[in-house]
């Protein structure tokens, strides 16, 4: 499997790319291609096409959850696809995996709408949908985890805003938060947008669906901004036992948080233009 980091909070130095706090990764396993979130904008496309990646021939689109820093790409990309019909040029229409949640409206304060600005019935004129909460294989290999299961004490203890379902609005657990997992010959390979229902939970979820305990890296948000203290001692606790053999957190993982995990794990620089290969 070869990942690319379309968009994060930061670029490499020295690599003239567009970043914005969001995230976007470009995958490639056996002959699938997708995207593992949209960002905030289209800088994901603009930087797919620096990059000379060719987003004409996707398979799937999977959305981590429903937030607008994972999302609200959608709109840019349902443009390009409008470009490339009206100039002729073919292009794949992609399957969009995500929660049932991923495409309801959401609020936070004063904030009117900090969901997908694409609704799921206009999403579904541009793209095909399966949106589960069971997990969802991709290639033999690779696996949409669906909802997690929240076992531990000390994650995803704490709404974000409000969630608007057909019965009401609602405090917002983010429940929609998912993530992917491949199968390496190392062990798991764990690709996720923010964490919101815990970056333990989402490990321990991801060695259950797959049968495997070995862990080989876990790249992305791991929901760590001024993380209260057992949560923050919880993790890390969690991830010296687990030891795996390195990971790449980024996006909402603030500086204290990273220095911390370093102390316990072999922790590795995140930016756009960062490319990953896994066998």
């Amino acid at each position: 499997m070869k990942l690319t980091v379309l968009i994060d909070n930061n670029t490499l130095t020295d690599r003239y790319f567009y970043g914005e706090p969001a995230v976007s990764y470009f995958i490639e396993e056996e002959k699938i291609r997708l995207l593992f979130d949209v960002g905030y904008s289209d800088a994901f496309i603009k930087n797919a096409q620096k990059m000379n990646i060719d987003l004409s021939d996707l398979n799937f689109v999977v959305l981590s959850h429903g937030h607008l820093d994972h999302t609200w790409g959608l709109g840019p990309l349902i443009q390009l696809f409008t470009e490339w019909g009206i100039e002729d040029i073919k292009y794949l229409r992609p399957t969009v995996i995500a929660h049932p949640f991923a495409f309801l409206p959401r609020r936070i304060n004063t904030v009117g709408q900090i969901g997908p600005l694409v609704s799921e019935k206009e999403a579904a004129r541009h793209f095909r949908l399966r949106l589960s909460k069971e997990p969802v294989w991709l290639t033999d290999r690779l696996v949409f985890l669906g909802e997690i299961e929240r076992k531990n004490d000390f994650e995803a203890k704490n709404p974000i805003g409000k969630i608007i379902e057909s019965d009401g609005e609602k405090d917002d657990y983010v429940m929609d938060d998912s993530a992917l997992a491949y199968q390496t010959t190392d062990g798991l390979v764990i690709i996720t947008g923010c964490s919101h229902a815990g970056i333990c939970n989402i490990i321990e979820s991801a060695k259950e669906i797959c049968g495997d305990d070995r862990v080989r890296d876990v790249i992305g948000g791991f929901h760590l901004l001024k993380p209260s203290r057992a949560q923050l001692q919880g993790t890390l606790e969690f991830l010296k036992k687990l030891s795996p053999v390195e990971i790449h957190p980024c996006h909402c993982t603030d500086l204290s948080s990273k220095i911390a995990l370093s102390k316990v794990v072999d922790l590795k620089e995140v930016g756009v233009g960062l490319k990953l290969e896994y066998e």
